[in-house]
């Protein structure tokens, strides 16, 4: 028997969404389907969903594995090296209540005539953990797991994932100014074919491959939403995105500082920083950090932007299958402490969920809108014998009060439910986000003027005293 030597070299993945972003970003595979995504600096979040581009993300954290292996160019080793992998990393130590040493014995029972079917038999036995994050990806799949920090994408503009209830494809979010997004694809919508192909039991890797294309051809999903189903054309095209966008609202409590914070890619963090210094020049009396569709993206990301915002106290916490591992801090180098009201929506996910839920554990920020996405696993993400892939959740994310946010996500402090007329309005004149004509922009703006008011007193009081 022949035994190669194989260095395993890490992955560079960009959610989430995504970096992407996903996650996934990510669950980020850009559509921008952002399952996970890895980059230079390690960790990435996404909502486990997959970017459609030609970037994979999104979503959930990933941490990178580096180690060396002996491996047999053998398909059965390969199912013994993937069911080792789960034995020793997976967070659920109970394995969904299955006898995971019977799973192996049963798998390696049976005879495998080609890597094709030990693929097959990898995913079914992956299948059996209940978990859509833990996946298999073969060479191809694997490879298509790239960096991309540059922001710019290929594809359609969504983030999706797998919806566990329904065994479908769930959009988790359209990103801004793409071809999805101005197509009519909402957060939550869910997808029932891709140019005709059924996706019930569908892998997120295989409607990748459905989804992403060449820019300027066509793929048409089939949506099922609250009234029925319809089909969606959209034409793919290269996109570049900006994570920030900033601007200033005359308001009767003074100037508002309104930041729309669309992924946490590679650039978000500089971008934000400049973002705030160049708002504290014009003297705002506040913030609106709006996150609402943000699927997620680099957990670094997420941390750092926090830090910028609250100066002391816990940010996140990774708890693995042992119990807590890591802690994360602020580090007393906020940029602003003026009042801050953050907008969360369905579409909000992994880092935004972990940013917002910190800010809001320590009191620094009210939360508006909607429940947000509930996306808080980490995968680890590595390379196998034969050029194939292995994403594992290996931990999970708590706010700073020890909030599961998988699944659970964060409940805004005031909920502001969107009319679907007021959405479509939204959607179709993006200049109308982030203005009175948008609800919950607007309700955002009452909580903040509360919040200015409040210290403003609090300020006066103490010079009295």
């Amino acid at each position: 028997m022949v035994v190669n030597k194989v260095k395993l070299q890490p992955l560079l993945v960009t959610y989430d969404k995504v970096s992407f972003i996903i996650d996934l970003r990510g669950l980020l595979l850009t559509l921008y389907i952002h399952p996970m995504v890895i980059t230079k600096r390690g960790l990435v979040l996404g909502t486990t969903a997959v970017a459609l581009s030609t970037v994979a993300v999104t979503g959930a954290g990933i941490r990178l594995s580096q180690s060396q292996a002996f491996i047999e160019n053998e398909p059965k080793t390969l199912v013994d090296e993937v069911w080792q992998i789960v034995n020793h990393q997976y967070v659920d130590t109970n394995f969904n209540g299955l006898n995971w040493q019977q799973v192996r014995r049963e798998y390696l029972a049976r005879s495998y005539s080609s890597k094709e079917e030990s693929y097959d038999a990898i995913r079914a036995m992956l299948e059996r953990l209940g978990d859509p994050y833990t996946r298999f990806m073969n060479p191809e799949e694997f490879k298509n797991m790239q960096i991309d920090t540059s922001g710019e994408l290929t594809g359609v503009g969504i983030q999706i994932a797998k919806d566990e209830e329904t065994d479908r494809l769930i959009v988790i979010s359209p990103i801004e100014d793409t071809p999805a997004f101005e197509a009519g694809i909402l957060a939550k919508d869910i997808i029932t074919k891709i140019d005709g192909t059924d996706t019930k039991g569908m892998d997120v890797n295989e409607a990748v491959k459905l989804i992403r294309g060449k820019p300027g051809t066509r793929v048409t999903l089939t949506i099922q939403r609250e009234g029925g189903a319809r089909d969606y054309e959209i034409t793919r095209a290269r996109i570049k995105i900006h994570p920030v966008r900033a601007s200033v609202e005359d308001t009767s409590i003074g100037t508002v500082g309104y930041i729309r914070l669309t992924q946490f890619s590679g650039q978000a963090s500089r971008e934000m920083r400049d973002a705030i210094r160049d708002l504290e020049q014009k003297e705002v009396v506040g913030y609106i950090l709006d996150l609402r569709s943000n699927p997620g993206g680099l957990l670094y990301s997420s941390i750092d932007i926090a830090r910028m915002w609250l100066e002391e106290g816990t940010i996140v916490s990774t708890v693995d299958r042992g119990g807590e591992r890591e802690r994360k801090w602020a580090n007393k180098n906020a940029l602003t402490d003026k009042p801050l009201v953050i907008l969360v929506d369905g579409g909000s996910a992994s880092a935004s969920e972990i940013l917002s839920g910190a800010l809001q554990d320590n009191g620094r920020a009210i939360l508006v809108g909607t429940q947000t996405f509930g996306k808080g696993l980490v995968q680890s993400v590595r390379p196998l014998g034969d050029g194939s892939g292995l994403a594992v959740t290996i931990a999970k994310y708590l706010t700073p009060n020890g909030r599961d946010i998988n699944k659970e996500g964060i409940p805004p402090d005031i909920i502001v439910e969107l009319e679907e007329s007021q959405r479509k309005k939204l959607q179709s004149d993006r200049s109308l986000i982030g203005t009175l004509e948008d609800p919950q922009f607007s309700k955002a703006l009452e909580a903040l003027g509360r919040e200015v008011r409040a210290q403003r007193a609090a300020s006066e009081q103490a010079v009295k005293e």
